[in-house]
């Protein structure tokens, strides 16, 4: 009988835990440019190329599937050698948007999943959003994976406004 109990009770409390599981943290950043709209989505929209606006990349390489398709699985290697594989859940130059999730890597996160887009935003110049929701992955805590992931975005937006300033 105890061990019925013991496993009723075991059974309960997974339960409980899986209701109450943590909420997604969301992180949106973005920056305007002075740039035309199809100007800046040529820079931002390969796939098979952060690094070209990104500074903590490294190298990327697409190591399955077209760049600009969705399925392709691309490994990002970072300034200081860590690495980050990534999976193109969709991408569509019309709207001029991507998204992606990550599928492993060094970053603080587990469920991640983002979205680059690209907007006119008046006579000449857009507005490139990066945004994405995700979960911490232990040790670390809610705070430090928002912070890990905005200064990723900061990063990248920062020298998006340089290269097209």
């Amino acid at each position: 009988m105890r061990l019925l109990q013991s496993l009723v009770l075991a059974t309960l409390l997974a339960t409980t835990a899986s209701v109450f599981a943590a909420e997604p943290l969301f992180v949106v950043k973005s920056v305007e440019l002075n740039q035309p709209a199809d100007v800046v989505w040529k820079k931002v929209s390969d796939f098979g190329d952060l690094g070209a606006w990104h500074p903590a990349v490294a190298k990327t390489e697409i190591v399955a599937g077209k760049s600009s398709h969705a399925g392709a699985k691309r490994v990002l290697t970072l300034q200081d050698g860590g690495k980050v594989n990534e999976t193109l859940t969709a991408f569509n130059a019309k709207s001029k948007s991507y998204s992606y999730k990550i599928t492993d890597g060094v970053l603080p996160v587990t469920d991640y999943a983002s979205t680059v887009s690209v907007h006119s935003n008046g006579d000449g110049k857009s507005v490139v959003v990066w945004e994405s929701h995700f979960l911490p992955k232990a040790p670390a805590d809610e705070k430090a994976s928002s912070e890990a992931i905005k200064g990723v975005y900061d990063g990248g937006l920062n020298q998006l406004k340089t290269l097209f300033q």
